[in-house]
Formats: structure tokens, C-alpha cells, sequence
């Protein structure tokens, strides 16, 4: 059966159909446009976002032009509004997963941050829903309901007011053993729990939609980087997948034991599947894509393709990409970036080169600390994303981990993630291997050095980046 997958993403949003074992009939995208000011804040048109689903998902049909059964819609996450429950309408702009505003509420709440952690496997960090949410309610005022900028998709595409169980869990409101609203998370942020939208599996049937012309059921949904896990088949525990986007994202798939991490990573749902829930393991890294988007900002490059170009040798300079603060395991949103080890001697290329670098630290860093939590090597890490392209930055990667790096045949694992979910949903898949189809690597990348350069290098990145943390 043919689905139609679409991934509602930062700076655009992708549609496509997809057949039986992943095939895409035919593909659209939309742009959309956040916009950055002053104090951290990235906002975005939610009625912008909206229009880009409907525009990619036409188009994606029109391209095809094949017959789809269901939909499944892959959303940003962390993204939150205020709207009006009766009309749909929103009260404002959407506050970005990239906004760091909501600084101020994770600070008030800095003493009960080992107990938020205890409840929902999140550290306390403005990149979550929640801070921003109170922030906004703060800002704002007490009419209509602030959600997840899904769930107010979902009621105009829909009208049924519903998230999913991964979406859910990247809120520090989601009690993460029973994957429902926590009550005490709720009080603390000042918030009700009876606002918030019901939490259902990534693979529920929740209601049909004309958006794009005939009626269809929308079967799949999915928070972006859990429907990537899902696309890479990272079903057993211990497999991990990294996202290369505007931030990189990596995940490893716990199982079905409830996620705790004492490397201070976040605890959340990989998926929740006819009512059995599925843990994930969580780092990021704000910034990657937009640090080489930056590069060109600055000249330093012309385009991502220079990365390759200027990225080959060795020198002594360091990057921290930390330029939207650090994630985990420093959770300091007030962080900076920057380059250490500059010299009188050092290029342009010494600048690019390290930032390359500097992403691939951060991303095996944050694998180490997976592996410690779980107390067993990644054996691979497989990839996904627009960085990818970048066969310098790929091999960095391998160097790093000292583990084979292996790069998903396709740019678009979120919407072909949240596709298969929507194949589970409707009944044309069985499995979640089925769902997925069979796929190979488009490349391997095998690590070429040394693994006592590896740890020299790691232990020289990690002190850079603490420093730039206690700077902060």
C-alpha cells in the first residue's frame, strides 16, 4: 500500500509517497522561514508551517500521481503555540525548539530539576516544551491552550486534539514510566493537564483529513528524530542513529525497559506501538547545519561543498559548535561557541576544518556517554540528514567513535519514518521491519585512526567545550 509521509521540519517541510519497502512515487517540499531576534528568540508562523504540509502533501500526490491509503506526519517536537480550542486560531507566533527565552522559567525552577529529571527523563533545559510553554503563558496571558505545535496541526488538519506518545515526551511534562501527563511535572510549570492533548500511539488511527483533496486517514505520527530512528531500523537495543540537520541529533534504542541515564542525556519514547512503548537514549547538538550556514555568512565558505575541499589535514585548532548553547551532558543554554588554539599561523581552512571537527566531537562525545549509560559498545552508527554530504565530516565521525559510520540511502528518514508508522496504523504492515522495508548503506565509512588519537582528541574537545560552559 502507498502512504503519504510528511516531515514538518525547520526550515521546510517534505512530502512524499511512498510505496511498499520505502520506494518514493513522488516527493514535494515547502519552505518556511524562522525568524531569530534578540534575547534567543526563534519564532515561526504557525499558519506558514500549516500551509507548508498542505502545499508538500498536494504536490507530493500530484508527482505521484498513484493512489495513497493513509498519512503520517512527522512534527518538530519541542515547537510550541497558543491558540483558541474553538476556532483553531492562533494567538501568536510559534515559539521555535531553537528559542531560548524560557532561560528565565528553567532557572526558577533550577531546585526542582533532579525531581522533573526523576519523573520524565529530561534534564531541565530551555530546548524542552515545557519552559517555553510557561514562558509564553507568562508572556501572554491565561486564554486558549499552549501545546506542542502538533497537536494544534493535527486539530485543523483533523480536528482531533491528540499527541503522540515520543512527541509527548520531549516536554518534561510526560511521566516516563507510565507515558501520561504528570500531574506534579504539570503543577510545577504552572500548567493544567486537562488543557493538554490526548496522548496516543505513533501508530494510532486518529481521525481523516481533506487537506489534500480526498478524504484520508492519518494513521502516523511521530516526533522528527524518533521517526529517523525508526526509518534507520534501530529496533534492538544498543542501535543507534545520528541526524544531521540545522542541529544533529543522535539517538540509541533502549528497549522496552523505561530509560534513565546517569551521563545526564534525555530519557525519552522512541515509539509507543499498540500500546507497548519503546525507549530511546537522546544527545544534541544545536548547532550543525546553521554553523556551516554561518561559515557561509562569514565567507569562510561558498557553499556546504567547500566543507570537503577545506576539511582534509590535520591542525591544532578546535571548534565548539556551541553558538544556540550546549545540550547534554553540560545543559548550558547560555553557552557560546568558539574557536581555541588559534595562532598567528592559522587559515581559513584551519577555521573550517575545525568546525567539522567540532560537530563530529560533540556527536561522538554524546555516543560515549550512550554507551556508558548502557554499559555496551555502539557497534555502528548509521546517518541521515543534509551533512551527510559531506564525506569529510562523515569520516571524522568514524575516526572519532572508532566505529563504522553507515549512511542511509535516503535524505528524507523522518518522512519515510513516520510513513511506516502510518503503514502499521492502517493494517499494511504486520511488523515494524515490514513497515520499514529492506535498505543498504549508500556508503561506510570505516574508522582510519588511531584509537588512542581518537580519545586525545575527544579529551581535548570535551575540555574546550567545558570551559566555554563554565564561561557561560
Amino acid at each position: 500500500m502507498n502512504v503519504l509521509a510528511i516531515d514538518q521540519g525547520t526550515s521546510a517541510t517534505k512530502a512524499l509517497v511512498a510505496a511498499e519497502g520505502g520506494e518514493v512515487l513522488g516527493e514535494a517540499s515547502a519552505a518556511v522561514h524562522p525568524q531569530a531576534g534578540s534575547g534567543g528568540a526563534v519564532e515561526q508562523d504557525p499558519e506558514e508551517l500549516l500551509q507548508s504540509i498542505i502545499e508538500a502533501g498536494r504536490g507530493a500526490l500530484a508527482a505521484a500521481g498513484a493512489p495513497v491509503e493513509a498519512v503520517g506526519i512527522g512534527n518538530q517536537g519541542e515547537t510550541v503555540l497558543r491558540w483558541d480550542r474553538k476556532t483553531g486560531r492562533p494567538f501568536g507566533p510559534a515559539l521555535s525548539w531553537q528559542d531560548r527565552r524560557a532561560v528565565t522559567v528553567t532557572r526558577e525552577l533550577s531546585d526542582h530539576a533532579d525531581r522533573l529529571t526523576e519523573i520524565t527523563g529530561l534534564p531541565l533545559d530551555p530546548y524542552f516544551a515545557a519552559p517555553k510553554m510557561t514562558w509564553l503563558r507568562r508572556q501572554q496571558g491565561g486564554e486558549g491552550v499552549i501545546t506542542t505545535v502538533d497537536a494544534w496541526l493535527l486539530e485543523r488538519l483533523a480536528g482531533t486534539f491528540v499527541t503522540d506518545a515520543a512527541t509527548a515526551s520531549r516536554t518534561v511534562l510526560l511521566d516516563l514510566e507510565s507515558t501520561t501527563w504528570s500531574e506534579e511535572a504539570c503543577s510545577l510549570f504552572e500548567l493544567d493537564p486537562e488543557s493538554l492533548p490526548e496522548i496516543v500511539d505513533c501508530d494510532a488511527a486518529i481521525g481523516e483529513t481533506d487537506a489534500f483533496g480526498e478524504p484520508l486517514r492519518i494513521t502516523g505520527l511521530a516526533v522528527d528524530q524518533q521517526a529517523a530512528l525508526f526509518a534507520e531500523s534501530c529496533f534492538e537495543a544498543g542501535e543507534a542513529k545520528c541526524t544531521y540537520g540545522t542541529g544533529a541529533f543522535i539517538l540509541a534504542t533502549v528497549g522496552e525497559g523505561v530509560a534513565r541515564s546517569q551521563a545526564r542525556l534525555a530519557a525519552c519514547v522512541a515509539w509507543r506501538l499498540d500500546g507497548k512503548t519503546t525507549y530511546c537514549l537522546d544527545g544534541q547538538v544545536y548547532s550543525a547545519g546553521s554553523a556551516v550556514s554561518w561559515l557561509q555568512e562569514l565567507e569562510l565558505i561558498s557553499e556546504p561543498a567547500d566543507l570537503d575541499q577545506l576539511g582534509a589535514g590535520e591542525d591544532g585548532v578546535i571548534f565548539v559548535p556551541s553558538l544556540a548553547g550546549l545540550g547534554a551532558p553540560f545543559w548550558s543554554p547560555e553557552a557560546r561557541g568558539g574557536w581555541l588554539g588559534l595562532s598567528l599561523a592559522s587559515r581559513r581552512e584551519d577555521l573550517v576544518r575545525a568546525v567539522i571537527w567540532g560537530i563530529a566531537a560533540q556527536i561522538a562525545s554524546l555516543a560515549k556517554a550512550m554507551q556508558d549509560d548502557m554499559g555496551r559498545p555502539l557497534e555502528r552508527l548509521r546517518v541521515d540528514g543534509g551533512l551527510t554530504r559531506s564525506s569529510a565530516l562523515m569520516q571524522a565521525q568514524a575516526d572519532l567513535l572508532q566505529a563504522p559510520v553507515e549512511l542511509y540511502p535516503s535524505p528524507d528518514a523522518t518522512a519515510l519514518g513516520v510513513g511506516a508508522f502510518a503503514r502499521l496504523g492502517s493494517g499494511g504492515a504486520a511488523t515494524p521491519a515490514e513497515a520499514v522495508g529492506d535498505w543498504a548503506p549508500a556508503a561506510v565509512f570505516e574508522p582510519h585512526m588511531s584509537a588512542d588519537e581518537a580519545n586525545e582528541r575527544l579529551a581535548q574537545w570535551h575540555a574546550a567545550a567545558l570551559a566555554l560552559a563554565e564561561l557561560a
